[in-house]
């Protein structure tokens, strides 16, 4: 039967090879053992090829017949080639149609595998059927894993029966050399299409594999690596399937799915488990946010919300930006109460008083987002809030800007249909739905005290936690009971010709038991030209120190100086006969203000408990839950000179672990390229190079960690200035893109490298891995 190899491919050698070359070529392929899995049959069809091949091209007779007949097969499939590209270019309005083949095609008969006429413009050799094994184990070793999977997938399909009648030898043992060879095939295209950023390919080449292993029973240990592969390809394949278009909703919908079985095995987002995938939680995490961009913010609702009933700190705060960006998006205060409601729950815990400030102010909680403002420690967004604030009796304008800020910048841009819409504090507030359910909210006094005394039976005071938010909002007031009630609302008002420079305007109405107060908030169309750099900045939310005491004293003394006025007025206007009575209840009220004070700090007391010590478990997008110092980067090894003189074994373990250290600085963060030539030289230094240059270019790179054992020298008998080495390295290996880590390896590889001696000094020609 006709295969589709040559002669020079199965010793790996170009058509220029000397005789020197063909010889050590047969002698490395000898040598060279597939894995242990295969039966004699398969290793005994391999060498009878090696050795065909190199009879030969070893005769000048039968090689130079040979290489007539394989250079006219080569020039006339380039020639045809070449004919039928011109033919496409001159038809280019007929799209080009692609063909590929399907792992998984049933093909009727094996005759259509092999028996079928070859391509007469592809090399290829006559081979006997029991070296069907051998040849297929050759093209493995080669990377033609799509060929490997043609020809031997037909020969396990339901009604072959070549192998069963012993066609290409013991059915026993012929069988499952194939099955290995197709499964190895599978292993390694889905390996080569990760690396090329084909995830979901490889995904399905590796199932392919492993179904195939499934079904005949064979080989657990290859299954097993197919299997650790998946698991390590997850992360990968769920990026790869939300990333696609909403249109794609079962695709996206089998992202999402994997997801949540990793979330699963896992305990969650910031969970222990082995979910099998070699991520840790900070890597984790740093995935979780990586994925984010992807989904809308209804996924992200759905995902995290049931996360965060774990219980799951990040999940719940990871929660509270969904609930507020899409609460905002589309208009509904509901879902901002709910985020706030959830901050309430993470606030025992940690400093997300700035949060709870933002929610408050688009709840139209005026008075309780200056509060909130009061307990935070954020030093940097506290001074941009304050920069902003500056010809204010308060710090609500600079929250209105940073809240602007805040959404479009930094919440907005982690969904993936809200990234391009703008934000507005104006339009969100002139919403009539909005402004009915600001409307319907208690007021900033019934929300004021978030610790409320409960009189027990016993008469003794008792203090309990009721949030505000735990309340229904309560329904619409009819006019008459407005006017007992004291509400906020933000509604936009037109700009006057006085306040024409300054933008537009919120006006804040208080509706209390007298006149209505106003007091004008500046919206983000007050912010200053984008020349202005300094009111541009991006506010920042990582500072976790300070406070904000004096940010508010100004305020409080103007409020406490209007409210003596205005008591002043109204003991003027009362009758001579009943101010003595009035001053008796003044001085009732005041005792009794005065022991209320009293009992709620003594409440606030006892409900504390015993203060937490140490530092406090903090959760931001980013930042982990845990702060794990980085470690400190370790000096990249350096290439050690060059060795002369006779080799020896330990002389050829400092030529190998010169190359190593040559290796870990080229492809460093460094990207020392220039210590190669110390210890390569060709064919390996150039294509070494070439490597090392390409992820510099990528801003790629890698760190690696060796442990070295020379297990043998050999020194060539007829070429003194030649030796073969051969070593274990053990070798752990971290891909970085940008200081992201991408992935992680640990390898164990047995490995014989040919040295050569050039101007006294030994170097590395290449190398070979031995299995």
């Amino acid at each position: 039967m006709l295969i589709p190899l040559d002669y020079y491919r199965i010793l790996g050698l170009p058509i220029q090879a000397t005789a020197e070359q063909l010889q050590q070529a047969h002698r490395d392929r000898t040598l060279q053992l597939p894995r242990r899995e295969y039966s004699e049959v398969a290793i005994v069809a391999r060498k009878q090829l090696i050795d065909e091949a190199c009879a030969v091209l070893s005769d000048s007779d039968g090689r130079k017949a040979y290489d007539a007949s394989f250079l006219a097969k080569t020039y006339d499939r380039e020639s045809e080639a070449a004919i039928a590209a011109k033919q496409r270019s001159k038809t280019s309005a007929w799209p080009a149609t692609v063909l590929q083949d399907d792992p998984e095609e049933t093909v009727p008969a094996e005759s259509n595998a092999l028996d079928a006429a070859p391509d007469p413009h592809t090399p290829s050799i006559e081979i006997d059927d029991n070296q069907f094994v051998g040849a297929l184990l050759v093209l493995q070793e080669l990377g033609e894993y799509e060929l490997v999977q043609k020809l031997g997938r037909p020969y396990l399909n339901n009604g072959s029966i070549a192998i069963d009648e012993g066609r290409f030898g013991d059915p026993q043992l012929v069988r499952p050399d194939i099955v290995l060879t197709v499964a190895l095939a599978c292993l390694e295209l889905g390996r080569e299409q990760w690396q090329q950023g084909q995830y979901q390919n490889a995904a399905k080449s590796l199932d392919a594999g492993q179904e195939l292993l499934l079904r005949e029973s064979l080989f657990p240990s290859v299954r097993g690596e197919m299997q650790t592969d998946i698991y390590k390809l997850r992360p990968y394949n769920i990026l790869e399937l939300l990333s696609l278009p909403e249109e794609k909703v079962s695709e996206r919908r089998q992202g999402l799915q994997i997801l949540r079985e990793m979330l699963e095995e896992r305990g969650g987002i910031d969970g222990s488990g082995d979910d099998r995938s070699g991520l840790g939680i900070e890597d984790f995490l740093r995935f979780v946010q990586q994925l984010r961009k992807h989904l809308t913010s209804s996924e992200q609702q759905t995902l995290f919300e049931a996360e965060a009933g774990r219980p799951s700190a990040v999940a719940t705060y990871l929660s509270v930006y969904t609930l507020l960006a899409q609460g905002f998006a589309t208009r509904q205060p509901s879902m901002i109460r709910r985020a706030k409601l959830m901050l309430m729950q993470l606030g025992r815990r940690q400093d997300v008083h700035l949060e709870k400030a933002v929610c408050s102010l688009l709840l139209g909680q005026t008075e309780e987002a200056s509060r909130s403002l009061e307990l935070s420690s954020e030093k940097e967004p506290l001074a941009f809030i304050r920069e902003h604030s500056q010809d204010s009796p308060d710090l609500l304008p600079g929250l209105c800007l940073y809240a602007e800020h805040w959404l479009q910048e930094e919440v907005f841009p982690h969904f993936r249909d809200l990234a391009n819409q703008s934000v507005s504090l104006k339009d969100y507030f002139a919403a009539p739905k909005v402004q009915a359910y600001l409307e319907a909210l208690p007021s900033d006094a019934e929300t004021a005290n978030e610790w409320v005394v409960v009189q027990p039976r016993s008469g003794k005071p008792q203090a309990r936690l009721q949030p505000p938010g735990d309340r229904p909002p309560t329904p619409p007031q009819p006019p008459a009971a407005k006017q007992a009630a004291s509400t906020v609302t933000l509604t936009p008002v037109p700009a006057d010709s006085t306040s024409a420079s300054s933008g537009a305007k919120y006006q804040a109405t208080a509706a209390g038991t007298g006149a209505a107060s106003t007091v004008s908030l500046p919206a983000a169309a007050a912010v200053p030209p984008a020349s202005t750099a300094k009111h541009r900045r991006r506010p920042h939310t990582t500072g976790r120190s300070g406070a904000i005491g004096q940010g508010l004293t100004g305020s409080f003394a103007d409020r406490a100086r209007t409210v003596g006025t205005q008591i002043s007025a109204f003991v003027k206007s009362l009758p001579p006969n009943k101010l003595a009575l009035l001053v008796v209840a003044g001085v009732l009220s005041l005792l009794i203000f005065w022991w209320i004070l009293s009992l709620f700090a003594s409440a606030m007391q006892a409900l504390s408990g015993p203060s937490l010590q140490g530092e406090q478990a903090r959760v931001s997008l980013d930042a982990p839950p845990v702060e794990i110092p980085a470690p400190a980067a370790a000096p990249e090894p350096s290439a050690p000179a060059p060795v002369s003189g006779a080799i020896t074994d330990q002389a050829a373990g400092q030529i190998v672990q010169s190359w190593l250290s040559a290796k870990a600085a080229a492809l460093g963060p460094n990207h020392a390229v220039e210590e190669l030539q110390q210890v390569l030289t060709e064919p390996a230094l150039s294509r070494w190079q070439l490597m090392a240059e390409a992820q510099q270019k990528n801003n790629a790179h890698q760190r690696y960690v060796h442990k070295l054992e020379v297990k043998g020298v050999k020194t060539n008998p007829t070429n003194p200035d030649r030796a073969e080495v051969e070593a274990q390295v053990s070798e752990k290996a971290e891909t970085f893109d940008r200081d992201q880590l991408v992935t992680s390896r640990n390898e164990n590889l047995r490995i014989r490298y040919d040295l050569i001696r050039q101007d006294g000094q030994w170097r590395i020609m290449d190398w070979q891995v031995m299995k």
